[in-house]
């Protein structure tokens, strides 16, 4: 029998790409977003996907709304998140990523037709690991957090996991950066330096290139969740990462595929972060985020490398590398005339 799902932050990347692969597996799918969402990465409600996919309005800070949109649902697949290194007010972080988690745990247990939990965190939840490739065991030592995201979903990690104790069947699920085509979000990091390195805003590498992130292809994350859904053990933590890899290791890799230079210098993390800066001052008179934050630069003096391993063993979890990746994103983005090679 397959499930009638629930996917909060539906209308997002990873969201929009969950609902078409759960409905293509034959899944009745409820997409939960707000009014002012923009809905163009989801299914159309009728046509094809008509009876296998409806839209469900509210906010997940909205407890009655969200109650009222899991009353026939049997999974929850909480994917909606505040996925910015820094904004204006960050007291939204704790409100959005925290408290949604909370209203989620305690639909569950109101709700009465909730058989599962997919919560979507963060490896950024378990702490940097600045020389050494970490795993699920890891914990956030919770003294430092380089942006109030890392902060939010940290505090939300341990919710979940105290949530699992006490009987409540949460499968908490960790991807690192999330990239791939289709959509050119403030959380699509990848696609957006790219764009700004091939168009001349992004001259050299950032820094001196040990950073090291975690890259996991938004389909290998999607794949990932379904997985979990399915043969998730409730209570038992999954990385869905991918290679790790610095930013100058991914600019370098970017070069060779297209056959365009590679950067000739790096430009140092103090610079950027003065850019940083600047760019929050004019994120304040214009109402843009910025690309740049000074929390960004905070995340980039770190290591945040990752193991998969479990997820491979009990999810079948199957990252792709970073050029299998890179080979899709890079086409994409030159069909939308973002970027010239």
């Amino acid at each position: 029998m397959q499930e009638k799902v629930l996917v909060t932050g539906a209308s997002g990347y990873l969201g929009g790409r969950l609902c078409r692969e759960l409905i293509n597996q034959g899944h009745k799918v409820k997409a939960f977003v707000r009014r002012t969402s923009n809905l163009s990465l989801l299914p159309s409600t009728t046509g094809q996907y008509e009876g296998a996919f409806e839209v469900a309005y509210g906010d997940v800070t909205d407890y009655e709304s969200l109650l009222e949109a899991c009353c026939d649902c049997h999974v929850i697949f909480h994917v909606a998140a505040l996925v910015e290194p820094w904004l204006p007010n960050p007291s939204r972080f704790g409100i959005v990523n925290v408290g949604g988690l909370k209203n989620v745990l305690q639909v569950y247990k109101e709700a009465g037709t909730i058989k599962k939990i997919i919560y979507t965190s963060s490896y950024f939840a378990l702490g940097s690991t600045d020389g050494y490739v970490a795993d699920e065991n890891q914990m956030h030592p919770g003294k430092f957090f380089c942006t109030e995201y890392e902060k939010s979903k940290a505090v939300a990690d341990k919710i979940a996991l105290d949530a699992a104790l006490e009987g409540v069947p949460i499968v908490p699920l960790y991807p690192g950066v999330i990239y791939g085509p289709g959509k050119v979000t403030s959380g699509n990091v990848v696609a957006r330096m790219l764009i700004e390195r091939f168009n001349g805003r992004l001259p050299g590498y950032i820094g001196k290139g040990n950073d090291i992130s975690s890259f996991s292809h938004v389909d290998d994350v999607v794949n990932g969740h379904i997985a979990a859904m399915h043969k998730g053990r409730p209570g038992e933590r999954y990385l869905l990462t991918g290679e790790n890899a610095s930013f100058k290791e991914v600019f370098d890799l970017v070069a060779a595929m297209t056959e365009t230079k590679r950067p000739s210098f790096s430009i140092p993390l103090f610079v950027i972060e003065i850019y940083g800066w600047v760019s929050i001052l004019i994120s304040r008179v214009t109402g843009k985020l910025p690309l740049i934050s000074p929390p960004t630069v905070d995340v980039l003096r770190h290591q945040w490398a990752y193991s998969c391993d479990k997820a491979k063993e009990e999810l079948d979890y199957k990252p792709r590398s970073l050029k299998e990746g890179l080979s899709e994103v890079l086409p994409w983005l030159k069909s939308l005339g973002l970027i010239k090679y």
